[in-house]
């Protein structure tokens, strides 16, 4: 009985070969397997770098931020800043070798966009755009390469118009009320009356509120009245759409009127991207003999 002794892959393989056949594949298998490892090392040299944006609204007409951060890198020369749009052919801007790049910016952003290239090496990678439009919204990549390796998150850039309520006491009116004003909303946001005395009431019978279309056919002004109201007594005026959330307060006395308000853009906060894995499966070579 003949009794076939258990050999390595390579030798089960070749041993139905001629020695020349044996030799050229011996030596195939040798190049696979060395072009396998210069790759592999290639691969692990290749680093993920940590790159943030902080998702944040644009008012229309003024200038605004898309925020992002990366790992810092002395070496200015090696960075390069990306911002791309989602839908949008070409780039929005582009950074490398230490100063902006234009040529292939996509025509709708032509003298919009900026970097902070004097903080550029601490890390970051903010654009300012100027002039915001409503058609600037959309989905933003930061993509960053430096000599550390490279990376890039994602931004959720709305776009609408917001502005900050002041209010006055309405002298025109027949009884005592206020008049809350505020020149830029869009979308069309809701408006909601407060009284630190009378916490929870309803004031949508006692208001009107109307909403005044501004010349560039897109923004509208906030004009809301609440009537009967008292002295010491504090009111607030709340405006709000899906973007922002603005109020303004007034107290009114016998001696003085004393008036605040604050903005507040909604939904904003960082967007972390973690590295991605990269999987790469190797199929170096299938050999499928016949039995000798």
């Amino acid at each position: 009985m003949l009794v076939r002794q258990r050999v390595g892959w390579n030798e089960e393989v070749t041993s139905c070969f001629s020695p020349s056949v044996r030799s050229v594949i011996n030596i195939i298998i040798i190049l696979a397997g060395a072009i396998a490892l210069i790759i592999g090392f290639g691969i692990s040299g290749k680093h993920f770098i940590t790159v943030r944006t902080f998702t944040s609204a644009g008012n229309i007409g003024e200038d605004g931020i898309l925020s992002c951060t990366f790992e810092p890198d002395i070496k200015l020369n090696g960075i390069v800043i990306q911002w791309l749009k989602e839908g949008t052919l070409g780039l929005v801007h582009e950074f490398k070798e230490g100063k902006d790049d234009f040529s292939q910016q996509h025509e709708m952003f032509r003298g919009r966009t900026a970097v902070f290239a004097d903080q550029v090496v601490v890390g970051n990678a903010s654009l300012r755009l100027k002039n915001v439009q409503l058609i600037d919204a959309g989905t933003y990549t930061c993509y960053i390469r430096t000599s550390k390796g490279k990376g890039n998150a994602n931004l959720e850039y709305k776009t609408g118009a917001f502005s900050v309520p002041e209010i006055n006491v309405d002298y025109n009116a027949s009884s005592e009320s206020l008049r809350c004003e505020a020149p830029r909303w869009f979308p069309q946001p809701t408006v909601a009356w407060a009284s630190q005395v009378d916490q929870g009431a309803n004031f949508s019978e006692v208001s009107n509120t109307s909403f005044e279309l501004n010349s560039e056919n897109v923004t509208m002004k906030v004009v809301s009245v609440l009537y009967n109201v008292t002295i010491n007594n504090t009111y607030s005026c709340m405006i709000e759409n899906n973007i922002a959330k603005a109020t303004g307060a007034i107290k009114v006395t016998d001696s003085e009127v004393k008036r605040r308000s604050q903005l507040q853009l909604l939904n904003s906060g960082l967007s972390p991207r973690v590295p991605s894995v990269l999987l790469i499966v190797w199929a170096l070579l299938s050999l499928s003999t016949a039995r000798c």
